[in-house]
């Protein structure tokens, strides 16, 4: 069982996702994950979009320390169900957020989604997908980060780095035992081409 751990909401259990598709981030990750997040002021009143949702326990933990709009997207129906459900259950404690959930893939998302600039991108991607395709998908986001906006991802330690797609720079990494998190934001120098 997955549990929102700090904010508004802490505490509070989530519905997981039945099955052994989806991989739920471990508490101690979620911890580091949103303790640099925190330091960087990367919650509070933001734009937040999680990709490959799963059960929405990145996003919803978002919504939980203060953004203002959360947006769960998932492919898997069955994890999609279960995104609706957990953020029902958040809604209560977090009634100022703006929760939505998805039933999309990325790509699908991505090209069709209205335009935001998103302050805050959570990508915990399958980790069977190819680092190929998460560059492909990542290229998506150039250009949709608002001023200081920063793109999380989660890997497994033992993959290797993904190439970043251009006009966008990694500045942190942190490893985790079998988790990485890779940290992205807007590359300047590009988008002063």
């Amino acid at each position: 069982m997955t549990r929102i751990i700090a904010g508004r909401a802490g505490g509070l259990r989530l519905k997981s996702v039945p099955g052994s598709a989806t991989r739920p981030t471990t508490d101690r990750v979620k911890e580091s994950l949103f303790g640099r997040l925190d330091a960087w002021g990367m919650c509070q009143d933001a734009r937040v979009l999680d990709l490959f949702a799963g059960s929405g326990a990145l996003g919803l933990e978002a919504a939980s320390r203060g953004a203002a709009v959360v947006t769960l997207v998932e492919k898997a129906a069955t994890a999609a169900k279960v995104c609706r459900e957990n953020a029902a259950l958040l809604a209560a404690s977090c009634p100022e957020t703006k929760l939505t959930t998805v039933h999309s893939g990325v790509a699908g998302y991505l090209g069709r989604a209205p335009f935001h600039r998103w302050d805050l991108v959570l990508a915990d991607p399958p980790y069977p997908l190819e680092n190929a395709e998460l560059t492909r998908l990542l290229s998506l986001l150039v250009g949709r980060l608002g001023p200081g906006g920063v793109i999380a991802v989660e890997r497994a330690a033992r993959t290797e780095e993904p190439v970043w797609p251009e006009g966008l720079r990694r500045f942190e990494t942190s490893v985790h035992g079998e988790t990485v998190l890779w940290f992205l934001e807007a590359d300047e120098e590009t988008a002063a081409d």
